[in-house]
This record gives C-alpha cells, sequence and structure tokens, in this order.
C-alpha cells in the first residue's frame, strides 16, 4: 500500500510550534512513504522563512515534491520578483518548479499555477497543460495518477469562485479524459473532495483540496488540516481514499476528521 501525506500552505513565517510538532508526530505515527506540499510554502518568500521551512520537511523524514504558491514569490521586492521571482524557492528546496516522479504503481505530475505577473491568480499556458495531458495519456493502468498545483479547480463556497485556476474548466475535464486520478491543490486554507468529470470520455475523477498545514492564518473555525492519502492494488481492482486530519487545540494532535473512499474509474 502507498500512503502519501498532502499538506498545503504552511506559510512559514506565521508557523505554530506546536501545531509543527503534532504533525511529526502525525508522521512518526501513520508513517508515510511520500509528501507532497502543493505551494504557499512561505509567507513572504523571504530566505529564512524557506531555511525554516526546508529544516522542518527534512526532519519529517520522508521524500517530498512541492511546488510553489503565488506566496513564494517576493511581494515588495519587484526587482527579485521580475528577474528571478524563484529564487529563494529554488535554493531551498529544488531548481525543478515541475516535479515528476514516477515508479510502477504512482505518477505525481508537479505543475507550477502560479505567476510572477500576478498577485494572486493561477493560470497555466498551453504548454503545460498538453505536458500533463501527454504524460497522463502514457501512465499505466496500475498507476495512481495524481497532478498537484497550488490553485484549485472546484469550489464549494461561492466566495471561492474567484480563487480558481484562471480557465481550469476547460483545462480540468481534458486531463479526466486523459486518465486523471486526483487533483491536489490548497490556497484557500479550506479542506474538501469533490468529484472532477471529463467532457468526451465519461471518465470521473477526484480533487483533493488541503487546508493551512501549519499556519496562524486558518480560515474562520477550520482547523489546521493535512490530508493522507492511500492506495493500493489487487490486480486490475484499486482501493484509494483520502483521510483529512484535523489539528485539536485540546489535545494538541493531529486527530481523523473523515474518511472518503474514491473510485477509480480505469476506462482511460
Amino acid at each position: 500500500m502507498t500512503r502519501i501525506l498532502h499538506l498545503s500552505d504552511p506559510h512559514f513565517g506565521t508557523e505554530q510550534q506546536t501545531v509543527m510538532t503534532a504533525l511529526m508526530q502525525l508522521v512518526e505515527q501513520q508513517r508515510p512513504t511520500l509528501a507532497l506540499l502543493s505551494g504557499d510554502i512561505t509567507q513572504r518568500a523571504r530566505p529564512d522563512q524557506f531555511r525554516r521551512a526546508r529544516r522542518f520537511m527534512e526532519q519529517l523524514g520522508i521524500p517530498m515534491l512541492a511546488v510553489p504558491g503565488n506566496h513564494d514569490m517576493p511581494l515588495f521586492n519587484p526587482f527579485k520578483r521580475l528577474l528571478r521571482p524563484y529564487g529563494h524557492y529554488q535554493d531551498n528546496f529544488a531548481a525543478d518548479l515541475e516535479p515528476v516522479l514516477e515508479t510502477e504503481r504512482l505518477l505525481v505530475l508537479g505543475v507550477n499555477s502560479s505567476r510572477a505577473d500576478r498577485h494572486k491568480n493561477g493560470e497555466l499556458t498551453d504548454e503545460q497543460i498538453q505536458r500533463v495531458e501527454q504524460r497522463l495519456r502514457q501512465a499505466s493502468a496500475r498507476q495512481l495518477r495524481i497532478v498537484m498545483q497550488h490553485h484549485p479547480v472546484r469550489a464549494v463556497e461561492s466566495s471561492d469562485r474567484s480563487n480558481l485556476l484562471i480557465g481550469g474548466d476547460a483545462v480540468v475535464p481534458r486531463w479526466v479524459d486523459a486518465g486523471l486520478d486526483l487533483l491536489l491543490a490548497g490556497h484557500i486554507h479550506l479542506p474538501y473532495v469533490r468529484p472532477l468529470n471529463g467532457q468526451t470520455s465519461g471518465r470521473q475523477a477526484w480533487t483533493a483540496q488541503a487546508g493551512t498545514a501549519l499556519s496562524s492564518r486558518v480560515r474562520g473555525e477550520i482547523p489546521n488540516s493535512v490530508n493522507l492519502i492511500e492506495h493500493s492494488t489487487d490486480g486490475p481492482f484499486h482501493a484509494c481514499s483520502v483521510a483529512r486530519w484535523d489539528y485539536a487545540d485540546t489535545s494538541q494532535s493531529f486527530r481523523l476528521y473523515s474518511h472518503t473512499d474514491l473510485a477509480l474509474d480505469r476506462s482511460a
């Protein structure tokens, strides 16, 4: 069985030590084999914030893939934002802004949905869209096919519609038709799981949002939150689920909040 920790929006610079300790305890207890970090690693893209983030992620002791978010570019330094917007991110995490991980049973495609010429909104180029679509079509039926980006593609609150990936209504059905199973994102600090539909194939996929993992910038009454994804195969049959774990002040630990079983469509 593959167990993946999905975390997002830790916003180092606003991190909380008690929540960091609790997340390390959760990792020790659940033993995920991989961490996927879907952006907004820092609050203001400062070098010290990236260094603290890197040290913490290393302390988790598991391999990690990350993509940047809109907060991971300098906001108050226009020269850096213009000339090397992801410089501090690349110095501390990875030079590749769109990492790929492929094993016999897993395909993870990182996509950079942030833009240096936009303060907040996310958008993809035609080249990005086509690259992901092509890789999904080449995937094995045995693989869990994940796309990870920062910006969401489905909203459950009307106020979040303005935060959705620009052009996502056209992009997502193409990816679902190409074989997408699960799209991971963050940005809005609101965790949920929702279905995604294809356009021509009749396939269904899923999107899982993660809340803010460590930051004091929680949304309303929604606490700090992470996801644990489990996937296994038995011949042609797939079992996959997303469990949401919320931080509880009373116990200073992460507690299981919900568990969602995902039906994976192998018609593509």
